[in-house]
């Protein structure tokens, strides 16, 4: 009884950790699977201009994940994909996708009129975390993600985001409602790129998945990991609070693919 209960659990930890491939969603914000065909001796590469994309292997095959950037009309996007000497395009048709809208009243408003102390500070934040969303490193990524915080999903990603009547950049991210100190866990294995105090972010962890796919976690009230730390699917990460711009305890989850912002339910995996 115990080994059959030990094959079970066994087969159950195998599930949640097989690699999964995004959903295909070839739309502003979010992700195109490319097939690249059957998984041979060579490894193939690719690049959508001077930008490295993702290149996984899944049951016998290999695919290109493109992230496409929330500004994208509708269209084609080329990428060019290397197998060894060889280089081939490929066309990603890009459809249409409205998002809606949303209206948000900050109490603290520092945080939608910055004062010029403020603009400086966030400048070079975002030199600190536009080089951590440039990041290309060699592991291949497990992209099939599980939630990382309990709670229902409330602000989705994409929404065009209103703050005290002045128009914002879009909502970049997925949020999770649930009170302060709820734990905050790595969705899959990876290495923790930063951590620090943003001015819009709050306390914040990103980690580095392998192959351009980043995630962030933001407006934590705790941090629970180093830079430079390994981290696997479940450990903590800190917990859920209400630093930097926010009306309340939430967990802002980003995630970024080929230095883009795209939509983390993709990527999620459902029990």
């Amino acid at each position: 009884m115990k080994l059959c209960r030990f094959a079970l659990t066994l087969l159950l930890s195998h599930a949640v950790t097989a690699f999964a491939l995004p959903k295909h969603s070839p739309v502003p914000g979010g992700v195109a699977v490319v097939d690249l065909g059957p998984a041979g001796q060579t490894t193939p590469s690719a690049r959508w201009g001077e930008q490295p994309v993702a290149v996984i292997r899944e049951n016998g095959r290999w695919f290109a994940l493109l992230g496409i950037p929330l500004d994208t009309l509708p269209g084609d996007l080329e990428i060019a994909v290397f197998f060894g000497p060889t280089v081939a395009l490929r066309q990603i048709p890009v459809h249409i996708k409205n998002y809606p809208e949303q209206r948000l009243t900050i109490k603290d408003k520092r945080k939608v009129e910055p004062s010029p102390e403020d603009l400086a500070r966030i400048e070079r934040e975002k030199e600190t975390t536009e080089a951590i969303k440039r990041r290309f490193s060699a592991p291949v990524p497990d992209t099939g993600f599980t939630q990382p915080a309990a709670g229902p999903l409330s602000s989705r990603f994409g929404l065009r985001r209103i703050f005290n009547g002045q128009p914002r950049n879009p909502h970049a991210g997925l949020d999770v409602a649930a009170g302060t100190g709820t734990p905050v866990k790595a969705p899959a294995d990876g290495i923790v790129a930063n951590t620090g105090d943003y001015f819009f972010n709050g306390n914040t962890v990103f980690v580095d998945h392998g192959q351009g796919l980043i995630t962030a976690y933001m407006h934590l009230s705790r941090l629970d990991v180093r830079a430079g730390q390994a981290v696997k699917r479940g450990e903590s990460l800190g917990a859920i609070g209400a630093t930097g711009r926010a009306t309340g305890p939430h967990l802002h989850w980003a995630v970024i693919l080929n230095n883009t912002p795209v939509d983390p339910e993709l990527f999620l995996v459902r029990p």
